[in-house]
């Protein structure tokens, strides 16, 4: 699968969402449905949009039932119109309808993610920087919303809190300024793992650079002021990565990355996404 070695990890998780959803068993399902009975169902597009995890529709479905047959049609990453079939599942209609929500559910969701993803993408054609994801993600869903982000075409940030050190205003109060906090943290971590600050004057780039940030995170600046940010960072440490973040939107992206920064953080990628609207129908009955 495509998510590099974390099929385990996501089959515990799977089955503890099933637990959550179908608890004690399927209700509706086992008392409507006669024992034995057999379906092929169709999954498919409603909306417009960047379809992503299709592995993991499918390893819902194995992890109910692995007699069930599922043939994907598209791919994650594939540009889907309004009736687009992506998937065909076949086998117990009582396993079909016991996986479709929670299917559904992580498809849709993940599939908003790439096709928001795309959009930021596509504004910053033609220009080297950089989207990136934050932890801004739902509880439990960090792998497969940052997974659905790379699906789209971005790129991930640090996944948590242990892969690198990432140096905010709370952590610049706490350890007393930008230079201690640099201090403390570059005599402890190893010489792999990268030191970035977060900025919100030029007083204060100006201090992270003299500290040694391998990164600067230019956070919340109007256009012009980060312009002279990158231009103080470029002259005096060209090394050194910029990065722009705070109240991105669609419509500002572009004039953020014409600065000149390395990257664009955007919250929005994995918080204020819009589900993409899919649908299972049961195409076929088959006699049990």
């Amino acid at each position: 699968m495509i998510l590099n070695g974390y099929n385990q990890e996501l089959i515990e998780t799977i089955k503890g969402w099933l637990r959550e959803d179908v608890g004690a068993g399927d209700v509706t399902t086992s008392v409507t449905i006669p024992t034995g009975s057999e379906s092929k169902a169709v999954i498919h597009a409603k909306d417009q949009g960047i379809i992503a995890g299709m592995p993991i529709a499918e390893l819902v479905f194995q992890v109910v039932d692995p007699a069930l047959r599922f043939t994907a049609k598209v791919s994650d990453g594939d540009a889907v119109n309004p009736g687009t079939i992506l998937a065909v599942v076949e086998g117990s209609t009582h396993s079909l309808l016991t996986g479709e929500r929670l299917a559904l559910n992580l498809l849709q969701r993940m599939s908003g993610i790439a096709t928001r993803t795309r959009s930021y993408v596509d504004a910053l054609e033609g220009l080297k920087t950089r989207l990136v994801d934050t932890r801004k993600t739902t509880p439990g869903h960090r792998l497969l919303e940052k997974y659905a982000v790379r699906v789209g075409g971005g790129a991930n940030h640090r996944f948590g809190l242990y892969d690198a050190v990432m140096i905010k205003d709370n952590h610049i109060k706490g350890a007393g300024g930008i230079t201690e906090a640099v201090h403390r943290a570059r005599t402890v971590i190893p010489h792999t793992m990268t030191i970035e600050v977060e900025t919100e004057n030029l007083a204060q780039v100006q201090e992270a650079l003299h500290a040694g940030a391998d990164i600067i995170m230019l956070d919340n600046m109007q256009p012009d002021r980060m312009r002279e940010a990158v231009a103080l960072i470029r002259e005096q440490a060209s090394h050194v990565k910029v990065e722009a973040s705070g109240n991105v939107s669609l419509q500002t992206i572009r004039g953020i990355a014409e600065t000149g920064v390395d990257v664009i953080s955007v919250g929005r990628l994995t918080y204020s996404f819009e589900s993409l609207d899919i649908s299972l129908d049961l195409n076929e009955k088959k006699e049990g």
